[in-house]
């Protein structure tokens, strides 16, 4: 193991890798920081930059733009009261009141370091339980990773929006595309409509792409710009904090650590939730709980410390299960197959090495983003004033661009396109992104296990729970959907019964 880890640092210790790893942590912290401008568009704009890079090279910078991204929302979160991604939502709660007392530099401090130490945290963890539950998952059958891709998805469905069916309908459409093309099985070609070009079907790339970035390019191009008041010019006196203050905040950011950790680790969830959980478990646990939201470190430290442990919490069922923890991991499951590598558990018997050079690439991308934000935080201040007309256009180039040199193929960036619209049709209707990326993503991995579970018990459904992971797998999800449905009916009936005593209500002033 030691000479694994050791070997994952020699492969990225290149003056062009780590060049690239510098790049990549310095835009992920600018997309970070910029509102409107998602983390999964960076990594999606690193994608498309991968193409010719060997994979090692290629995970470095796409890992680099994925925690310089995370680590960068804390800027504008605390500078300019505007979470720079749905990761720091939370932080502009005590961040943003501690920069009003004129103690932005305290609290930069905070995030910054913090946002460090919970992601080494994360990635511990990470390396311990990818490597143990690969190890075990290599024993599992088709049907066991029929039924864990099938939770996956049930869950994804159910926590990545307000409504439970909306899910299931972004799931389905996923789906739907992913089936498009030659049958992995029988290589029987379905959905083509005669079109030769479909017969392989939709390239992973343009369709995660046009799903992805297009509706946030222009989600955010549409963005009108908000008047806000910028507080201090980043400048840090020290660490920002003393040691007492840092050594006080130990049972805040073990607490954080592990919400962080434990909510990345279930599917479709992310950074997005884990801060706001952290920062109200951490403030029903104080012992002074009014104070949060008047401007503590407290509050700053539960975000930035979940929020950043969640990264190596989503990497655990990406690297261990083949199935990824949120949005930006599912980019990652894609990226791992355009390189021609298997992700799940035989990633770790087939490319042990490469394994470790993701490990050893997270944890020179987490100190050279400490670093960085550290020393350049007033640069990135200023480039917080980039004109938003200028970035996004360049943005939607390399899309294009990178979609086309998949195969050098027109189809493609039509494919980009068409999937692009798919994409803005789901957000104008309130329709969760993450389950359809999932959905197609997934899509044929759940077919191809269902069909050979099937040939290898004959046909017979029966197996699927006599197997104890497949069996505990399908009563979750069973358990999961009759929760979802409950829990709507109940709201139905509770917004009936709401209607209903408005109306007794307006009877009686009208009989008044």
């Amino acid at each position: 193991m030691i000479d694994l880890m050791v070997n994952g640092f020699v492969s990225i210790w290149t003056p062009s890798t780590l060049f690239l790893m510098v790049f990549g942590v310095v835009i992920g912290i600018l997309f970070g920081a910029l509102p409107g401008i998602t983390i999964g568009l960076a990594v999606t704009l690193g994608l498309t930059l991968s193409f010719g890079m060997d994979s090692n090279t290629a995970f470095a910078l796409m890992l680099s733009l994925y925690i310089g991204g995370v680590s960068g929302g804390l800027i504008s979160a605390i500078l300019l009261n505007i979470p720079g991604t749905a990761n720091s939502f939370a932080t502009t709660w005590d961040g943003h009141p501690m920069a009003m007392k004129g103690e932005a530099g305290k609290a930069l401090g905070t995030g910054i370091f913090f946002s460090f130490f919970g992601t080494l945290v994360g990635i511990a963890v990470m390396m311990f339980l990818s490597i143990t539950v690969s190890s075990l998952a290599i024993k599992l059958k088709p049907f066991d990773f029929f039924a864990l891709c099938l939770f996956a998805l049930s869950l994804a469905a159910s926590l990545t929006g307000r409504s439970f069916a909306k899910g299931l309908v972004a799931c389905a459409i996923g789906l739907s595309l992913g089936l498009i093309g030659v049958a992995p099985i029988d290589g029987f070609s379905r959905f083509t409509f005669g079109f030769t070009q479909l017969t392989s079907g939709f390239d992973i790339v343009p369709a995660i792409v046009g799903l992805f970035a297009i509706p946030e390019v222009l989600k955010a191009g549409n963005a009108l710009a908000k008047d806000v008041k910028r507080l201090g010019d980043g400048r840090i006196k020290g660490f920002g904090f003393s040691l007492k203050e840092f050594f006080g905040q130990t049972k805040n950011f073990l607490v954080s650590s592990v919400i962080g950790i434990v909510i990345g680790i279930l599917p479709g969830i992310g950074g997005s939730i884990s801060n706001l959980l952290a920062y109200g478990a951490v403030k029903n646990i104080s012992k002074y709980p009014e104070k949060f939201g008047t401007g503590i470190m407290d509050g700053v430290v539960a975000t930035e410390t979940a929020n950043n442990a969640t990264i190596g919490g989503t990497m655990i069922p990406l690297l261990s299960l083949g199935i990824p923890g949120d949005g930006t991991t599912a980019l990652l499951l894609g990226a791992l197959m355009v390189h021609g590598l298997t992700p799940g558990p035989l990633l770790m018997k087939t490319h042990p090495d490469f394994l470790y050079v993701i490990f050893a690439s997270m944890i020179v991308a987490s100190v050279m983003t400490v670093i960085i934000e550290y020393f350049g935080l007033k640069i990135f201040v200023k480039l917080l004033n980039i004109p938003k007309y200028f970035l996004l256009p360049t943005v939607f180039v390399f899309c294009v661009v990178g979609a086309f040199t998949v195969n050098n193929r027109i189809f493609d960036m039509f494919s980009l396109l068409i999937f692009g619209c798919i994409g803005i049709i789901l957000s104008r209707c309130g329709y969760p992104h993450a389950p359809c990326i999932l959905g197609f993503i997934l899509g044929r991995l759940v077919e191809t296990y269902l069909r050979t579970g099937l040939m290898m018990t004959r046909g017979s459904f029966w197996q699927f729970f006599t197997s104890p992971v497949a069996a505990v797998m399908m009563i979750l999800t069973v358990l999961l959907f009759a929760y979802q449905c409950f829990r709507n009916i109940r709201k139905w009936g509770l917004n009936r019964k709401a209607i209903v005593q408005e109306k007794k209500l307006m009877r009686i002033a009208e009989d008044g």
